[in-house]
C-alpha cells in the first residue's frame, strides 16, 4: 500500500508514487530498455515475486511502465518504460550524482564521448541559462501566489 504523506507538495506526491522500496531501481533497470519479470527479478537480487508484481502494477496503474505479453500460454508479460517512465530518467540520474558522491563514492558519472565526470543542474526552460539552486523556488502553477517557504526551495536544489 503506497504512502500518504497528506501534503500539497510535488516532493511528497512524488513519493506517494515513486517512494516504495524498489520502485526506482525498477525504473534504473527498465530505462535500459524492455525487460521481462524475471530479466527484472534477476536483476534485483533479494526482491520478491510478489513485491516485484505490486511494483509493476502500480507503475502501471501510474502510467509510468507499459505491459505487453509475449506469451499467452502461460501468460507471460514484459515491461516498457512509457514516456511519463521515462521522464524518471533524470530522477535516477539524480540519485545517482549524489549518490557517487556522497554515499557510493566508488562511481562516477562521467560523458561516454570524453569520459570527464557531469554534473547535474537547473537551467531555465526559456532562456536556456543555468540556474543556482538557491534560485529555485516553488511556486504554484501560473506564477501566481505565494513562494513556498525558503526552507523547503533548499530541497529541491
Amino acid at each position: 500500500m503506497p504512502k500518504r504523506y497528506g501534503q500539497a507538495c510535488p516532493v511528497a506526491k512524488s513519493l506517494e508514487v515513486l517512494g516504495d522500496r524498489w520502485t526506482l531501481l525498477v525504473v534504473r533497470d527498465l530505462l535500459q530498455g524492455t525487460r521481462r519479470f524475471q530479466d527484472l527479478q534477476a536483476g534485483l537480487p533479494g526482491i520478491a515475486p510478489n513485491i516485484l508484481s505490486d511494483r509493476l502494477k502500480l507503475m502501471e496503474t501510474h502510467r509510468l511502465v507499459a505491459r505487453t505479453f509475449y506469451s499467452e500460454h502461460p501468460p507471460r508479460a514484459q515491461y516498457t518504460l512509457t514516456e511519463r517512465g521515462q521522464g524518471l530518467g533524470v530522477v535516477v540520474g539524480a540519485l545517482a550524482d549524489w549518490g557517487s558522491r556522497h554515499v557510493y563514492k566508488r562511481v562516477r558519472l562521467v560523458h561516454a564521448d570524453c569520459g570527464k565526470e557531469v554534473r547535474l543542474g537547473y537551467h531555465c526552460a526559456d532562456c536556456g541559462t543555468r540556474v543556482r539552486g538557491t534560485s529555485v523556488e516553488l511556486r504554484r502553477a501560473g506564477g501566481r501566489g505565494r513562494a513556498a517557504p525558503k526552507a523547503a526551495t533548499k530541497s529541491v536544489s
